[in-house]
């Protein structure tokens, strides 16, 4: 199947303000983003036209920035505006959010306090591509030989695009050898979380996940959190070294484009997806739908 590169396609992007055409959403080549990483982003997902969690994923786009030492110049509420509309004027029924928010060019260097900050929305068609059965066969992580690093090291707080390089390396390499993602340790060797999405682990019938010391507390893994408590699940939010995989009889990723996700093997250690991953599931999707 032929695939269709992103800056190449019909309708309309979000960009400072206004709605433009797709392949018009261009930066300079000295874009200060690109050069030092000082970008910020979120992920998000249409169900039904309606984007799950808009307002909390608004607010942490201009917080990630805040951490990143810029300001995002438009408030979480038009934000959300501009996101409603970028939905409506691309027709978007089930689909994909990805507000961007980055340096320009007008500095060239570590230091750029003087450039502006651009902001930009572009929205497309994703579908649920999985079935509740397919969904339920699991999926197989490799354990990444790169840590998600120590906060005093990295903005670990923000949704900040060079902290994902080591994702994408990691994803490559585990995608190579034939798994689907990737587990990733911290920097004391404790479990953190997958490429993109944070992971729980069911042992003795209550749910276990990391916690998020190092990297994002979800806006999914939240929700997850919540209707987990609301099934009357013990929730542990704590430190999880990996030999402790070993006692887990079920675990699954979440997050914004993995939704809850069962997986069946992570390295060395193998689980069973069953009903718990299954009631999350169904919960989840109920969830964002309703």
């Amino acid at each position: 199947m032929a695939v269709i590169p992103f800056d190449d396609r019909d309708g309309f992007i979000w960009y400072d303000g206004e709605l433009i055409d797709w392949r018009s959403a261009k930066i300079h080549v000295l874009t200060h983003a690109l050069h030092y990483a000082s970008c910020v982003f979120e992920g998000e997902r249409v169900y039904g036209g309606k984007v799950f969690e808009l307002t909390r994923h608004s607010e942490r786009l201009i917080a990630s920035g805040e951490i990143l030492g810029f300001q995002v110049p438009y408030t979480a509420a038009a934000i959300d505006a501009a996101t409603k509309a970028t939905i409506a004027a691309n027709d978007i029924v089930d689909g994909y959010v990805r507000p961007v928010a980055w340096r320009g060019s007008e500095m060239m260097g570590v230091a750029a306090q003087s450039s502006r900050i651009h902001v930009a929305i572009a929205v497309w068609q994703w579908p649920s591509y999985w079935s509740p059965e397919a969904r339920m066969r699991g999926i197989r992580l490799n354990i990444s030989e790169w840590k998600r690093p120590h906060p005093e090291t990295a903005p670990t707080a923000s949704k900040a695009a060079g902290l994902y390089m080591i994702c994408t390396m990691s994803k490559h390499k585990a995608e190579g050898l034939g798994y689907e993602d990737s587990l990733m340790l911290d920097w004391r060797g404790q479990v953190a979380e997958a490429t993109g999405a944070n992971v729980f682990f069911v042992i003795d019938g209550k749910l276990h996940t990391p916690k998020p010391d190092c990297f994002l507390n979800g806006i999914t893994r939240q929700t997850v959190i919540a209707l987990a408590r609301k099934r009357g699940f013990e929730v542990i939010e704590r430190a999880i070294m990996p030999e402790e995989m070993a006692t887990a009889s079920e675990c699954f990723l979440c997050g914004t484009a993995a939704e809850v996700t069962p997986v069946r093997e992570i390295g060395p250690y193998t689980f069973t997806p069953g009903e718990i991953s299954r009631c999350l599931i169904e919960d989840y999707e109920a969830l964002v739908r309703a």
